[in-house]
């Protein structure tokens, strides 16, 4: 492919890997306007992405063996129609039924079809020895689209109103982007199917049964595991900043949505950021910064008084907790280098790290939601 051809096609891969989760994390940003439109409670809330946290763990491995043998243009595409149709039937505020329906569907057609297809495009795209470029500029670029169209969209949502009527505009347009990027993917991969298709058919080492029972015997394995869960967990913390300010700081709705907005325009200058500087210090000791920075921040959010005085300190800990996430999201699989993971089990130890390390999906937001339903307002928090 020429230069133009491989620009548009990681341009696809980031703003479709960033795009395709906006539906089922809506929370993120519109938490209060997503209950005061479907009526939900907030342990509701946590149900709909703990179904969707389940499904998802579902995926992970069976989504890889059928990105190793269907091409990856497909896959994703499906994917991305598939989630955005669904988007559209979600826009007119179904019943909390279907609502964890179409979560439990969002849960497969992304890590079912998109997921592992996505990171087979993108080592596809990369030529010899930029793997590690390649993975950059997906996260950044990931990143970025969050933050553009979080931004686009958050100002849409405080146009119309902040009503229901905004955050089923908003609902739409996520959705109608999603489609469009299912078609944006269909074509600019079709270059790359060639390639793709002589991967598949080459010679390959692959995981056996012998391998799966060595990586659990590794004790960095479980440590990496462990750092993983930690991490998730504490990004999903992150969640409840744009409620957390609404519900205990008196803000307004449209204020909550941009401090949302504003922390995933974090997103890509801590993950390039921390890349380059644990190259210096070492991964582990900046992952073990980086937790004691989130022990520290969150421990600050327990005890602040919840008086228009403390908002700014609220938020000057909102970019310090984000920041130290979101630079931990882009380092703690470069453990696996330095646990000493043979490379010929990366594939096998990813996935099965990536089943436990990502289970906070399960739990945590129905965790939350109980919680803050339990102890109303800022007590909850």
């Amino acid at each position: 492919m020429n230069t133009f051809s491989r620009a548009i096609v990681i341009v696809a891969l980031c703003m479709s890997g960033a795009i395709i989760f906006m539906l089922p994390f809506l929370r993120e940003i519109y938490y209060i306007p997503m209950q005061t439109a479907f009526g939900y409670t907030n342990t509701e809330m946590g149900m709909l992405m703990s179904v969707f946290g389940a499904m998802s763990m579902i995926g992970y491995f069976p989504g890889g063996w059928l990105a190793d043998r269907f091409s990856t243009r497909y896959m994703m595409a499906l994917a991305l129609l598939s989630t955005g149709l669904v988007g559209l039937y979600f826009s007119t505020l179904p019943s909390f039924a279907m609502c964890l329906v179409i979560h439990a569907f969002w849960g497969l057609s992304i890590t079912l079809l998109f997921w592992s297809s996505m990171i087979t495009a993108t080592r596809n795209w990369a030529r010899e020895g930029e793997q590690g470029r390649a993975f950059g500029f997906l996260e950044g670029g990931r990143g970025i689209t969050e933050a553009v169209s979080g931004s686009i969209f958050g100002v849409i949502f405080v146009w119309l109103g902040s009503n229901d009527f905004a955050l089923t505009q908003v609902i739409l347009l996520f959705s109608a982007t999603n489609i469009s990027l299912a078609f944006l993917v269909w074509f600019s991969l079709k270059n790359q199917e060639n390639a793709e298709r002589e991967k598949q058919n080459s010679v390959k080492q692959r995981a056996t049964l012998k391998d799966i029972l060595e990586i659990l015997k590794l004790p960095e394995v479980w440590l990496i595991t462990i750092v993983i869960m930690a991490a998730y967990s504490g990004y999903w913390g992150s969640y409840y900043f744009a409620p957390y300010a609404t519900s205990a700081f008196s803000l307004s709705v449209g204020m909550g949505v941009a401090i949302g907005v504003g922390k995933v325009w974090l997103n890509p200058f801590a993950a390039f950021t921390s890349g380059f500087v644990s190259d210096k210090v070492g991964i582990s000791r900046a992952v073990f910064c980086l937790l004691m920075i989130l022990v520290v921040t969150f421990f600050i959010f327990g005890i602040l008084p919840h008086s228009p005085n403390m908002i700014i300190p609220m938020l000057i800990n909102v970019v310090i907790t984000a920041l130290a996430i979101f630079a931990l999201r882009g380092i703690y699989f470069a453990l696996l280098e330095e646990g000493g993971i043979p490379a010929h089990m990366t594939g096998t130890a990813a996935g099965f790290i990536s089943a436990i390390g990502f289970l906070p999906d399960v739990y945590m937001p129905y965790l939350g939601g109980v919680i803050l339903d339990a102890y109303p307002e800022a007590i909850g928090y």
